[in-house]
């Protein structure tokens, strides 16, 4: 019997490899379906507060079915670790949700999207200050890079589409901040699915206190079929599916490998955004997202050949 060659054992491997690529890029446009389904739901009579409360509460129904298998893991966690999820969850689910769908309803899904991949830009600041981590010169060139695109898509914004501006830049904060704090406040090698459900319940208990959440749904139940499967198509497809999508590719592909083809999340909102909902920019804001993009896909590419990511922070993922 001969012996497998190197040969032989690449070409095991890379079904997989490819296998794991499509459920990376496919989990990448899911996600880019969020602006699109947050803007239906907008003009079917929701807030953005609304809309992030159908997409966070509807998907912590739909992830319940987890919770036998993570309940183990759920009692063994102590009080602190406890705080630290929450505290994630409230900034990077929560306060992502929220500040991303005002976002898209004052600057469109597009432009939205674009501004949430600034994360990198406030992680490398904030990594800086809160974990000391040093800012090397290449890092800080693909920073200015993003800020000059963000500069921009502001080329003749009104007052509403600069408040969106604003709050698509905080969505990139908080996104940044979900990773940041969760490298300062866990050292402890977590599942991935753990991670992801209890930053999902956290943000959904904080919102059954909220009296807007029962209103929503009063209001959803009134409304036509079809609104329905908005809401359903933001938490599952936008939301519960990219995620486990993303999970079953890092079996098969490295993180930093992954994150590059990432960068199909806004190239899908980009384009559903015009193809459904007719939002077109100004060349010169397009440019601007071009920009933005291209940081974040560099940051990826870079950081995938320099940067070996440990095992238990290379599961995270934005939900």
């Amino acid at each position: 019997m001969t012996q497998p060659t190197a040969t032989n054992a690449a070409m095991t491997a890379n079904p997989k490899s490819w296998i794991g690529t499509v459920q990376i890029i496919t989990a990448a446009v899911c996600w880019g379906t969020l602006g699109i389904f947050s803007t239906f739901l907008y003009e079917s009579g929701f807030n953005g507060l609304q809309i992030a409360i159908l997409r966070i509460v509807t998907a912590a129904v739909l992830i319940l079915v987890m919770l036998p298998k993570l309940w183990p893991q759920l009692v063994k966690l102590p009080a602190g670790q406890w705080l630290g999820l929450g505290l994630q969850s409230l900034i990077g689910v929560l306060g992502m949700t929220v500040c991303y769908v005002f976002a898209v309803i004052y600057v469109g899904a597009g432009t939205a999207v674009a501004l949430l991949y600034t994360a990198p830009v406030f992680s490398l600041v904030f990594s800086h200050f809160l974990l000391k981590e040093h800012i090397t010169k290449q890092s800080a060139l693909l920073a200015l890079l993003a800020v000059m695109g963000v500069g921009l898509t502001t080329a003749g914004s009104s007052n509403s589409a600069n408040w969106g501006i604003v709050l698509g830049l905080l969505s990139g904060v908080c996104y940044s901040l979900y990773g940041v704090l969760g490298k300062r406040a866990m050292h402890y090698s977590h599942s991935a699915p753990l991670v992801f459900f209890t930053s999902i319940i956290s943000s959904a208990v904080v919102l059954l206190f909220v009296p807007a959440t029962y209103e929503t749904y009063a209001q959803l139940i009134q409304l036509p079929t079809i609104t329905w499967w908005y809401a359903l198509g933001l938490s599952l497809v936008g939301t519960v599916a990219p995620f486990l999508l993303y999970m079953k590719a890092l079996e098969k592909l490295p993180a930093t490998r992954a994150s590059v083809f990432t960068i199909f999340e806004p190239l899908t909102a980009l384009f559903l955004a015009m193809l459904l909902l007719q939002q077109a920019l100004a060349p010169i804001q397009y440019f601007g997202v071009v920009l933005i993009l291209l940081a974040a896909l560099l940051n990826a590419v870079l950081n995938s050949t320099t940067t070996r990511v440990p095992r238990w922070l290379s599961r995270r993922r934005r939900v």
